[in-house]
C-alpha cells in the first residue's frame, strides 16, 4: 500500500467516527438541507439523488422538495465494478432493489438519465471543494465521465462538521463545485 493510499485509509477511519458522532447528535439534520439548497442557476433540471446507508446525512427530505419543485429524480446505479455509475429516472413509489455496498437502486427497466446536478456522498470534505470518499472511486469516475462532454454540478452533502482543512488528493479525485450541509451552502473554485 502505497503512502498516499495509507493516509487516506487513515482519513476514512477517522472520518467515519467523526460522522457517527455527528449523526447521532443532529437526527434531523437532514430537513435543514432544504432550508439551504440554491437554485444553482436553473428552476428544474435532473438531479442525481442517492439512497442514504449508514451514517449519511438524510438526503430523503431534500429529494422529495426537488421532486415537488419539478426536477427529475435520478438515483445511482451499480453497473459495473471500477467503472462510473449509471442513474435511472426515479419517481415516488418506484421500487428499489438492493445494490452492492448496501445500496438500494432503480430496476434495469427504470430510464437512464443524464443528469445537470450530481449530490455526492462523502466521508469528508476540504476547505477547498475535495471530497474524501469510501475508496471505490464511483464518484471520481462518474465524475469524470459527465464533465468530458459538458458541465455538471457536483454538489457535495453532508454535516458541516465534516469540513477538514486538507485532504490527500490523487490525481484521479474530482472537486466538488459545492458543499451543502445543514448549516449552508458553499461554493468551490474548480
Amino acid at each position: 500500500m502505497s503512502y498516499k493510499n495509507l493516509h487516506k485509509t487513515r482519513a476514512r477511519n477517522a472520518a467515519k467516527i467523526i460522522r457517527a458522532q455527528l449523526a447521532s447528535r443532529q437526527p434531523e439534520a437532514g430537513v435543514e438541507l432544504i432550508r439551504h439548497w440554491p437554485e444553482v442557476g436553473q428552476r428544474k433540471g435532473r438531479v442525481a439523488a442517492y439512497i442514504p446507508i449508514g451514517t449519511e446525512i438524510d438526503v430523503w427530505p431534500l429529494m422529495w422538495a426537488l421532486h415537488n419543485l419539478g426536477h427529475e429524480i435520478c438515483l445511482p446505479v451499480v453497473a459495473r465494478p471500477a467503472k462510473p455509475l449509471q442513474f435511472r429516472l426515479w419517481h415516488k413509489g418506484d421500487r428499489l432493489k438492493p445494490g452492492p455496498y448496501g445500496t438500494r437502486q432503480p430496476l434495469h427497466t427504470a430510464p437512464l438519465c443524464a443528469p445537470d446536478i450530481v449530490l455526492v456522498p462523502l466521508l469528508a470534505y476540504s476547505r477547498d471543494g475535495h471530497r474524501l470518499g469510501y475508496g471505490g472511486g464511483f464518484y471520481d469516475r462518474t465524475l469524470q465521465e459527465l464533465r468530458s462532454p459538458g458541465q455538471v454540478f457536483a454538489c457535495g452533502i453532508g454535516y458541516s462538521g465534516q469540513e477538514v482543512p486538507t485532504l490527500p488528493v490523487s490525481p484521479t479525485d474530482q472537486k466538488l463545485d459545492a458543499v451543502l450541509t445543514e448549516s449552508g451552502f458553499k461554493r468551490f473554485e474548480v
